[in-house]
């Protein structure tokens, strides 16, 4: 028992003693991960001077930690180690000659067994009259180059640039462990002293360094980043696998040949990331975490060590990839399960179908029955009853008629959008083109202002209004069919560039008296009489003879014929509101002669109602053009071909009669028929064509000015005001203006 026991004791003391060894030779082998310094990481195969024996090799990959917190290599700073790109970045020094100095500072820089990056950095110079050179060796050949920077004066110099004038710049071979830079400049450097004090060369890395012109005077600073290669040792990867210390640790990982150096690198495995010098550093890449699969579904995606797989779900196949395959529908199974759920929902569907046509036949013939009431249907009825007649024009729509119409209100077929509506283009099975309005109806409120439209279009048959053909009440938005015309708003041909220079005097006069006729009809002639509340030039269409029509009732009111106004909330377009009617909330047949003069400046000026691209003053059209009559400079505001082709008599009477609509105080403007009389007497003058408006110039201006005068009447120093006079009905003779069709 005896011998047994030491036997025992014998073995437990070696096994420790085994044990211990063990551990103390794993330690030895183990290696850091990293250390920090100042904020900077250290990475294995790099280390800290601090812990011994833990860089890899030979004394360059051992950094130091001065007392500051700064890691240094050598004497030089280092600001970052990359493992994935194998670079360092670090401080070096600026090279600095001063011409009133008696020494120049050079700068010599060693990267041991490192190389100083080629497609990183830039060798730069800074200064005027000033030579940089760079000598090194390469393969322990010399070499020697250098750049030129000249200018005369600092304003040559441009910021950001380093073509040559106050900086340049140049790239160097592959393979550089060391540098030096110096200086030579020309004889004259004296001369650009006072403002480029001192000359400097560097090597930095690309994109850290911008030129200033500044720095031609106050100079630089001490240092500037740089970025340099390293690799492990001088050999290969064939030679250096075979050997004991071989750098590459991680079984996933893989060595490479550097293409601008000797040595190896050691790089991890495509779908692995870590450090591949330290033992397990390569960790695989789970890219269905990351999203950095290429699967077609997220769901998709399997991890796997180094990669990752794609598959399909359930009734799909396919490699499940984005760059392949992708997943496609299983039709067969897809198929043979339908067949079987299929029979018995076509049972079903056939057993229901005639219970839910019916209900919903139904169902539709109440909606349409319900949109008629909601739409106003009943009150249209009852209003229409009132007007003698003025229901046998309108046709009544179906929905399915307008939708074949518009193809189902397509919208390539919009021809226009108003305040009150979108306008489509339609074909009637009788190839007759209509204008069909979808009216805004967002609360009951406006029910009446559609219905107004209505019955205030049904009672009007005049050449020169939009004809109301009939309506549609079925659907939730109401519908209005009018006549289409085809040449669109006045607006297009006043104010765009390419219509506007062909768009004659002869023709705006006559669509100026065609509108007039018509607003004096509405005012007058109308069985009740009507203010449009909303003449402007986008509410004139013109037809393919230009033919002038009134269109977009919407906000139109009927007047009865024992009243002289109505009150009314505010409602028109602003740069063509009666300042009157602004202020009183009265509205009158004087509002719509308002806007009408404001129309007349429009055919006159070419310019818009109201535009923000002018100043404050001008912003109004018609404070602008009557500002203009009173400082006697019309003739500015005037479009050149008109003034150029038409009449001179024509121009004036035409001028005198937009002042006298514009006057602020309705009561001094004119009424729509006099409006009306007046144009049609302008049209019928001779013409006295100017016939060089460049040489008559004088005298046209002294024409318009007497126009500016004779507009003075009834005007105080605190309002504009003009009365209208009967001076402006001389005997031109009228032509007979019908009140209809």
């Amino acid at each position: 028992m005896g011998v047994l026991s030491k036997l025992l004791q014998l073995i437990s003391f070696i096994g420790v003693i085994l044990l211990i060894a063990m551990v103390a030779a794993a330690a030895a082998q183990a290696k850091p991960v990293s250390d920090m310094c100042g904020g900077v990481e250290i990475p294995y195969p790099f280390c800290l001077n601090t812990s011994k024996d833990c860089y890899l090799g030979k004394n360059y990959f051992n950094i130091s930690c001065n007392h500051s917190d700064t890691p240094i290599i050598g004497n030089v700073q280092v600001t970052n180690i990359s493992i994935e790109t194998h670079e360092m970045h670090v401080m070096a020094l600026v090279a600095r000659y001063c011409y009133y100095e008696k020494f120049y500072f050079t700068t010599e820089f060693s990267a041991g067994n490192f190389t100083i990056s080629t497609t990183k950095n830039q060798f730069t110079v800074l200064g005027c009259n000033t030579i940089g050179i760079i000598k090194g060796y390469k393969k322990g050949t010399g070499y020697s180059t250098g750049c030129i920077s000249q200018c005369n004066d600092r304003s040559e110099a441009v910021n950001g640039s380093c073509s040559g004038v106050g900086c340049c710049n140049i790239g160097f071979p592959d393979g550089l462990k060391y540098y030096s830079v110096g200086f030579s400049s020309f004889p004259n450097h004296t001369n650009v002293s006072n403002f480029n004090p001192c000359s400097y060369a560097f090597v930095a890395q690309k994109g850290k360094f911008s030129f200033s012109t500044d720095y031609l005077q106050k100079g630089l600073g001490e240092r500037f980043p740089m970025v340099l290669d390293w690799a492990i040792g001088n050999e290969t990867c064939d030679k250096a696998r075979i050997k004991q210390d071989f750098a590459c640790q991680d079984q996933n990982s893989e060595c490479q040949n550097p293409k601008t150096r000797s040595g190896y690198q050691c790089i991890c495995k495509q779908g692995y990331q870590g450090n591949p010098y330290l033992p397990h550093g390569c960790q695989d890449i789970d890219e269905c975490k990351d999203q950095t699969h290429n699967c077609s579904r997220a769901e998709g995606c399997a991890n796997t060590n180094g990669n990752y797989t794609c598959h399909c779900p359930k009734w799909y196949h396919g490699d499940g990839r984005k760059d392949g395959e992708g997943c496609a529908a299983d039709f067969v199974q897809i198929i043979q399960i339908a067949i079987g759920a299929g029979g018995g929902f076509i049972c079903m569907l056939v057993l229901t179908s005639w219970l839910y046509f019916g209900y919903n036949k139904r169902k539709i013939m109440k909606l349409r029955q319900k949109f008629f009431q909601q739409n106003g249907g009943l009150i249209l009825e009852q209003r229409l009853s009132r007007q003698e007649g003025s229901t046998e024009t309108l046709k009544i729509f179906t929905v399915e008629q307008l939708q074949k119409a518009t193809k189902n209100y397509d919208e390539s077929r919009i021809i226009g959008r108003g305040g009150f509506g979108t306008v489509y283009k339609g074909f009637l099975p009788d190839n007759k083109i209509v204008a069909i309005k979808k009216s805004k109806i967002e609360d009951e409120k406006q029910i009446e202002q559609f219905i107004n439209e209505v019955v205030v279009l049904s009672q009007i048959n005049h050449r020169h209004v939009v004809k109301l053909l009939g309506c549609c009440l079925e659907t939730q938005v109401p519908l209005l069919v009018y006549e289409f015309v085809p040449k669109g708003t006045l607006f297009k041909y006043i104010h765009q560039e390419s219509n506007a220079s062909t768009f004659t005097w002869e023709t705006r006069l006559r669509i100026a008296a065609e509108t007039a006729e018509a607003l004096w009809y509405l005012h007058s002639a109308a069985s009740i009489p009507i203010i449009h509340r909303d003449v402007k030039s986008t509410n004139i269409l013109l037809d393919d003879d230009f033919t002038a029509k009134v269109s977009d009732f919407g906000t139109s009111r009927l007047v009865p014929r024992d009243q002289t106004h109505l009150a009314t909330v505010v409602q028109g377009t602003l740069g063509y509101l009666d300042p009157e009617y602004l202020q009183t909330n009265n509205l009158t047949e004087k509002s719509d002669v308002y806007s009408f003069g404001v129309v007349l400046v429009e055919l006159l000026t070419g310019k818009e109602a109201l535009s923000f691209a002018r100043t404050e003053e001008q912003r109004s059209l018609a404070m602008y053009f009557i500002s203009s009559m009173k400082e006697e400079r019309l003739f500015e505001i005037l479009e050149n071909h008109i003034v150029a082709e038409g009449n001179k008599e024509q121009i004036q009477q035409f001028v005198k009669l937009a002042r006298s609509c514009l006057a602020v105080k309705g009561d001094e403007r004119p009424t729509m028929k006099e409006v009306a009389m007046e144009l049609e007497g302008i049209r019928k003058m001779q013409k006295h064509p100017w016939v060089n408006l460049e040489a008559n110039s004088e005298e046209v201006e002294h024409l318009l000015g007497e126009t500016c005068e004779a507009n003075r009447y009834g005007e105080s120093s605190s309002t504009i005001t003009t009365g209208y006079h009967h001076s402006m009905n001389i005997d031109h003779g009228t032509s007979a203006l019908g009140d209809g069709r």
